[in-house]
């Protein structure tokens, strides 16, 4: 399999033009390009294609312009997927291959809080308001976090000034993302589907 990277605006159409939840970045490519049986057509030539997939490599740089694009894009190309979702969703952000290469339940929880993050920058310190009982959850410093509690091994979600806590077990971590999707504003479906990436 072959790796390339692209623009943002790109990434925005492909990721745009998605169908179902998770769908790969070369199965979208494929039925864009009308790639059947290994054959591309197009109204000037036939390409056969049969031994290489395209995968799409967001870089790092792009990952953080990606929101930033994402506006004009999806105006002119508006999302197609199982349920119509709203602009600036992360379903069109979050995908199933690159989570799995996550390292265990923390990579995988630390990968969909950052893209949270991305695709709801302005609304993300909402976060800051879940709590437990006896601890906090989030807050925009290591230290905030140590001195609410003990055993809370904070990390610092990607590309964000934000922390969290990660000393806690599946559920509760679970717990925790459908949470921060209420807060960012997805319905309790939407909420049960983020969680369940976990």
């Amino acid at each position: 399999m072959k790796k390339i990277d692209i623009d943002d605006e790109l990434y925005q159409y492909i990721a745009s033009n998605t169908q179902s939840i998770g769908e790969s970045a070369s199965t979208i490519l494929r039925r864009l390009l009308n790639l059947s049986d290994g054959t591309l057509t197009t109204s000037h030539s036939t390409t056969t294609n049969t031994e290489q997939e395209i995968s799409v490599v967001e870089s790092e740089e792009d990952t953080e312009q990606h929101t930033e694009s994402a506006a004009p894009e999806s105006k002119s190309q508006p999302a197609v997927t199982a349920t119509t979702y709203a602009k600036g969703n992360v379903f069109n952000v979050l995908n199933k291959e690159e989570l799995a290469m996550q390292k265990g339940v923390v990579g995988r929880f630390l990968f969909i809080l950052a893209a949270l993050y991305r695709t709801h920058k302005d609304d993300f310190v909402n976060v800051l308001e879940i709590k437990g009982r006896d601890r906090v959850y989030f807050a925009t410093s290591k230290e905030a976090l140590l001195e609410s509690g003990s055993s809370m091994n904070p990390k610092n979600i990607t590309d964000t000034e934000y922390w969290v806590m990660t000393n806690s077990n599946t559920t509760r971590k679970k717990m925790m993302l459908h949470e921060v999707a209420l807060c960012l504003g997805y319905t309790a479906d939407e909420a049960e589907k983020i969680r369940d990436y976990l």
